[in-house]
C-alpha cells in the first residue's frame, strides 16, 4: 500500500522532529510555516533533509494526512477548507508562555483537540505525537520489538483512523497506545501524567487507567459533571 504524503503544519522544534522521523521512515513530507515558504526553505533543507515546502495552504491540499505542530492558540488560522475531508493528527499543546492566558483553551470541561475538531468539522480529527518532548520523539525511535521502545498515546473517535494514525507511530519507530476518545484526549494534555513522559507501553496504559484518580482527572470530572461542555464551532 502507497505511503500517505505528509503535511505538517508547524516549522518549529515539535513539526521539524516529526518531519525528519517521516522522511527517515520513507514518507513524502510537505513543511509549511508560519512564514512565507521561501523563507523556511533553508531550515527546513538544514533540519529536514528530503522534506519539502510549501504554505499553509499547500501542504493541507496536497497531503493526505496533516500533522498540526503550531502554537495552539493559532489553531483558528488553520486552513479548514483545504483539509476538508482529510485526517488531521493534533500534535499541539497549550502553553500560557506562547498562547497567552485563555480560558477558553485551559477549560477543564473540554479537551483541545475537541475544540479543533470543532474548528475543523469536516474533517477527521486525533490527538497524536503531543505528549512527548521534542528530544525524545528525535532520539527515542527503535524499531518494533526493540526493547525499550518507548511508546505515544493516540486518541479519537474512529476505529479506522485509529489505526491508520497507530500505523503512522509503529513507522517512524514508536509503540501506539490508544488512550480512548478525542474527549478522553485530555490525559494527554499538560498537567496529566502522561505529559512529557517517555514511557514504555505498559506504564502509558497504567497512566490512562490511573488519570480518574489523579488530582487532574478529579478536577476534570467536577468540571464535566457540573457544567458540560456543549461545543461548537468557532
Amino acid at each position: 500500500m502507497p505511503k500517505p504524503v505528509i503535511g505538517i503544519l508547524g516549522a518549529g522544534k515539535v513539526g521539524t522532529v516529526l518531519g525528519r522521523l517521516f522522511v527517515a521512515a520513507g514518507y513524502r513530507v510537505i513543511i509549511a510555516g508560519s512564514r512565507e515558504a521561501s523563507r523556511i526553505a533553508l531550515t527546513v533543507e538544514v533540519l529536514v533533509p528530503g522534506a519539502e515546502v510549501g504554505t499553509s495552504e499547500e501542504v493541507a491540499r496536497k497531503a493526505e494526512v496533516v500533522i498540526l505542530a503550531l502554537p495552539l492558540g493559532k489553531y483558528l488560522t488553520i486552513p479548514r477548507d483545504a483539509l476538508r475531508g482529510k485526517l488531521v493528527l493534533d500534535a499541539m499543546n497549550y502553553w500560557w508562555e506562547i498562547d497567552g492566558f485563555r480560558d477558553d483553551l485551559s477549560d477543564p470541561r473540554v479537551s483541545t483537540s475537541e475544540l479543533v475538531q470543532a474548528y475543523l468539522p469536516e474533517s477527521r480529527v486525533l490527538k497524536a505525537f503531543n505528549h512527548m518532548g521534542y528530544h525524545d520523539l528525535d532520539e527515542g525511535p527503535r524499531p518494533a520489538g526493540a526493547p525499550g521502545r518507548k511508546a505515544l498515546g493516540i486518541a479519537g473517535d474512529d476505529a479506522a483512523d485509529l489505526e491508520t494514525t497507530a500505523a503512522l507511530v509503529d513507522a517512524v519507530g514508536f509503540d501506539p497506545v490508544t488512550v480512548g476518545t478525542l474527549r478522553d484526549s485530555i490525559n494527554l494534555e499538560p498537567g496529566s501524567a502522561l505529559f512529557g513522559a517517555n514511557f514504555e507501553r505498559q506504564a502509558v496504559r497504567d497512566a490512562v487507567t490511573a488519570f480518574p484518580e489523579t488530582e487532574r482527572g478529579l478536577l476534570v470530572a467536577a468540571a464535566r459533571a457540573d457544567s458540560p461542555w456543549v461545543g461548537g464551532a468557532a
